[in-house]
């Protein structure tokens, strides 16, 4: 058996044979007429195309685009007044007048559950934001730094870890948001969101340094950095678009758990307080008329769940749409 020779490994084309460069033929030749037009897709690309053959994104986000309506203009949903009311109304059932009846003091239930929203997904909504940035932050300066700047951001985390979360909102908001304070509604939900925050950013703080330590060392990592590339520009251009997609997946989530962690400090007394309203605070005021007027439960409490399943069902389904694996 001989020895191929360059001359037998590079030949020429034939000239029936178009190549590449001089042809004129498009390189999709022969190709269906949708895969011609179809562009590669990124990973935001695939998680979306993935996202709209899933019914569950599709419940979970319109009832998400109502609450958030809602929250910012409850004048759309009702006309009542959600602070005020009279006391021969008390405890009146639901009825054509009032759907959802009236509460203790006479007040409407439907307005008050309408106007409760705002409070509730505020809260959580900031809460999540920060959580989000300042974590996000130090995770991104412990994964990538390394050394002792991660064992020392490390340990700030595992202190914050040590504290019960129930607990450590109990002391912190006892503390400057008691019963012998006389704080303004944007003060009282200033509170409960730092408090939300100062308690949570640990676990995305971990999240995000897990994301980088798998990501830093990667070849267009170290291509980047090769090239000259300075810190700022590897950690905008290449390590957070990468590190994302578990942020997304959690944030999500996570608004769904703050809407249910401000409605359990608000039922105990430590969170939100009159004169703000929210489903917290209705379940809270309810709990003594659960069985003469169960409806002053029934509905904050619906609507409180709803918007919890809500999140987490589209947290999800973006976790799925975004992990390969599960597709």
């Amino acid at each position: 058996m001989s020895e191929p020779n360059t001359a037998s490994i590079v030949t020429t084309p034939p000239a029936t044979m178009p190549t590449e460069a001089g042809s004129g033929a498009p390189t999709d030749a022969g190709l269906p007429k949708n895969a011609k037009q179809q562009k590669p897709r990124g990973l935001l690309g695939d998680a979306w195309l993935d996202l709209r053959r899933k019914p569950l994104f599709w419940i979970s986000a319109t009832f998400i685009v109502i609450f958030l309506v809602m929250a910012a203009f409850p004048s759309l949903f009702t006309s009542g007044d959600a602070v005020n009311g009279a006391l021969e109304r008390s405890r009146v059932e639901p009825s054509s007048d009032a759907w959802f009846g009236y509460d203790v003091q006479g007040r409407d239930v439907y307005a008050r559950v309408i106007y409760g929203a705002r409070a509730s997904i505020v809260v959580a909504v900031v809460s999540t934001t920060l959580t989000l940035l300042f974590g996000g932050a130090m995770g991104i300066i412990a994964g990538y730094r390394g050394g002792w700047v991660d064992a020392l951001l490390s340990r700030i985390a595992d202190i914050f870890f040590g504290l019960p979360f129930v607990l450590g909102a109990i002391v912190i908001l006892t503390t400057f948001n008691g019963s012998g304070t006389d704080n303004g509604e944007w003060t009282i939900m200033g509170l409960v969101i730092l408090s939300l925050s100062v308690l949570s950013w640990p676990v995305v703080m971990r999240l995000m340094r897990s994301s980088v330590l798998a990501t830093k060392e990667a070849d267009y990592i170290v291509a980047a950095r090769a090239l000259g590339a300075g810190t700022g520009r590897i950690i905008l251009k290449h390590l957070l678009p990468n590190c994302l997609a578990p942020l997304l997946v959690y944030g999500t989530i996570m608004v769904g758990s703050f809407i249910g962690a401000e409605a359990t400090l608000s039922f105990l007394g430590i969170g939100l307080k009159n004169p703000v309203v929210s489903w917290g605070i209705m379940i809270s005021e309810a709990q003594n008329y659960i069985r003469v007027s169960p409806y002053l439960l029934f509905f904050p409490a619906a609507f409180l769940v709803t918007a919890v399943l809500s999140f987490v069902m589209l947290g999800e389904a973006v976790r799925e749409a975004l992990d390969p694996k599960l597709r």
